[in-house]
């Protein structure tokens, strides 16, 4: 087949071809919109699940829901070690110039600016002058509003604010957040705190996280009534429907169809996750001969596109690992052929270490996002496939 016309897109977060499978998460997020913006209390939203599945793939299709709506968004991606402050500012300016052009009163918006600075500055407060970060804010920094530099105080202000403004367009504001487990605590509690007192006073904005599987985890620990505060939806795989038409709506479009055999081999090798499927997908297209795919074409793609997933998809997060990390991860692989939780305690007898000893190689996977705590006492694969992976690896 001609790879110039070959459909698929396997890559961090870059939209496929055709999003299936998620038809009913883009519904649900149409009604709380809609109901925002007439002023009806709704939830914040929290995507969670394992790497591969979409997350941030549907994360930004919603953002794009949102945009069409009129609303004002801003997208950022947290990172370890790093303060929310500099990034919300950044997702928060850009909002604010999507809805300034249909404001009525520019200086309401500019006064909303100058807060927004203010609260941006603290970011660099006490760092020398040539290190001190510039928000490109072409007003006057305002005092006394989201400036105390108690992140918990100055994002309540500065959240408020920015739905006051969206209010004033008979908008609302989203702001999406990506990578969301990777929050400070105190970053965690200063947003969950926000929300609540947003929620309580019926402002229309919205926060849309996207994390791994045990953010929910993350957020009880800062604020027990988070668990009452967020919409949690778990992303999972794409049943065998939602695979098929992933891979046969962007083909049709090209002229091109799989037999059933194909369709069948396909989903056994990549089991409904949609970056699996995405590159299974684009390798079997690149050595077909002719449509329609046939399973034979999926089997001698296969070995290739394993291949391919070995590098980009795995070997890129093994590599992040330290030798006693990657010994942790062996043994984890070595306990379950599944992807399921394995105890921590059982790793420890696996390696012939007391559980206290690897609790610094654990916790420094968990903040490389390469495992999480499925539960108390036991630790699980962030990445599909990644035990089988490792024990296919020389030792």
């Amino acid at each position: 087949m001609d790879p110039v016309r070959n459909p698929y897109a396997p890559g961090a977060g870059q939209r496929p071809p055709e999003l299936a499978g998620r038809d009913a998460e883009l519904a649900a997020f149409d009604v709380v919109l809609e109901r925002v913006a007439r002023g009806r209390p709704e939830r914040s939203l929290v995507l969670t699940g394992l790497r591969g599945v979409g997350k941030t793939v549907l994360l930004n299709h919603l953002r794009s829901a949102a945009i069409a709506r009129g609303w004002g968004t801003g997208k950022l991606e947290a990172r370890p070690d790093q303060s929310i402050r500099r990034p919300i500012a950044s997702a928060l300016h850009l909002a604010a110039r999507e809805l300034a052009g249909r404001h009525r009163d520019p200086e309401r918006v500019e006064d909303f600016l100058g807060v927004l600075k203010a609260f941006a500055l603290r970011a660099s407060a006490g760092a020398p002058l040539r290190e001190r970060w510039q928000p490109g804010i072409d007003v006057p920094a305002t005092s006394g509003r989201a400036d105390s530099g108690d992140i918990e105080i100055d994002l309540v202000e500065l959240l408020t604010d920015a739905a006051a403004v969206a209010r004033d367009v008979g908008v609302g504001v989203a702001l999406f957040i990506d990578e969301m487990q990777d929050l400070g605590p105190d970053d965690v509690s200063a947003l969950c705190a926000a929300c609540h007192e947003l929620a309580q006073a019926g402002a229309p904005l919205i926060v849309v996280g996207a994390g791994l599987p045990h953010l929910p985890a993350v957020l009880s620990s800062s604020k027990s009534y988070s668990e009452r505060l967020f919409r949690y939806v778990r992303i999972d795989r794409l049943d065998r429907t939602a695979a098929d038409l992933a891979l046969r709506a962007p083909a049709d479009r090209e002229g091109v169809d799989f037999s059933l055999e194909a369709l069948d081999a396909l989903y056994a090798a990549a089991e409904g996750y949609p970056y699996f499927v995405q590159a299974y997908g684009k390798v079997t297209w690149d050595v077909a001969a002719a449509s329609p795919i046939t399973a034979d074409d999926v089997r001698v793609a296969g070995p290739a596109a394993e291949a391919e997933l070995a590098v980009g998809f795995f070997g890129s997060r093994f590599e992040r690992a330290t030798p006693a990390e990657r010994d942790y991860l062996r043994a984890m692989a070595d306990l379950s052929d599944s992807e399921q939780p394995v105890s921590t305690a059982e790793v420890a007898r696996t390696l012939d270490r007391k559980p206290a000893s690897l609790s610094p190689a654990r916790d420094t996977l968990i903040k490389k996002g390469l495992v999480y705590s499925a539960a108390r006492g036991s630790i699980a694969f962030t990445v599909p496939h990644f035990g089988r992976y490792l024990r296919g690896q020389p030792g």
